[in-house]
């Protein structure tokens, strides 16, 4: 992930302006995004809602969510070109403002995709440049903010838990809490996992690397 650490990361001293959460907020939900979907991308769909869809030409949210897309830091001089490197990329992108009701004033939907692949999610700015992912690929995040987590997208297979699980053990850490839902049998499942303590580099390629595991995000403490 580089320089990524976490989709729920904290904002450093330096940001490319005008609004910590208009700006390097929405920059940390596109690069969730991006290193969610770990794949190229042809597609980018932004459903803005509340404050941010009232502003997010003004206090530069446009290119600050697409900037995270394309993988910039939120101090990032290129933030403010960002549409047009998305478009000399061959990135194709929409911003919809929707008037839905939403539990934070600064929330987006983020649709990604390529010819065969889709990922969905939902952030929000809560100030100061820290986001929340709530919702991943239909899924609801359920998590104290209070542990070091993983985010684990699965198919819904027999022994999948387990290689997760026995993974954790092998490498003695222990889970706080676990919670496994699926949309329906056999089909695309999420484990939310907190752990007592953050996993090193190699615990993660071990994780990415196990059977029937389609993405997986830290979520650091």
């Amino acid at each position: 992930m580089g320089k990524f650490q976490s989709v729920f990361d904290i904002i450093g001293p330096i940001m490319v302006g005008p609004s910590s959460s208009h700006t390097a907020g929405a920059v940390k939900i596109g690069r969730a995004a991006r290193y969610l979907f770990a794949a190229e991308i042809h597609y980018v769909k932004c459903h803005l809602y509340g404050s941010f869809a009232k502003t997010y030409k003004g206090h530069g949210t446009d290119v600050a969510l697409i900037a995270g897309i394309l993988g910039y830091n939120t101090d990032d001089k290129r933030i403010i070109d960002a549409l047009s490197h998305a478009h000399n990329q061959g990135i194709h992108i929409d911003f919809i403002e929707d008037d839905s009701a939403v539990s934070h004033p600064n929330t987006v939907r983020i649709e990604v995709m390529n010819a065969t692949d889709h990922l969905e999610l939902v952030g929000q700015s809560i100030g100061g440049g820290k986001v929340e992912i709530v919702e991943l690929n239909g899924f609801n995040l359920n998590l104290s903010g209070n542990h070091p987590a993983i985010l684990v997208m699965h198919n819904d297979r027999f022994g999948a838990i387990a290689s997760v699980t026995e993974i954790l053990a092998r490498y003695e850490i222990n889970i706080g809490r676990m919670e496994v839902n699926r949309k329906d049998v056999g089909k695309e499942a999420l484990m939310t996992i907190e752990l007592d303590q953050n996993i090193e580099p190699e615990v993660e390629i071990a994780l990415r690397e196990a059977k029937h595991i389609l993405r997986l995000a830290k979520v650091v403490d």
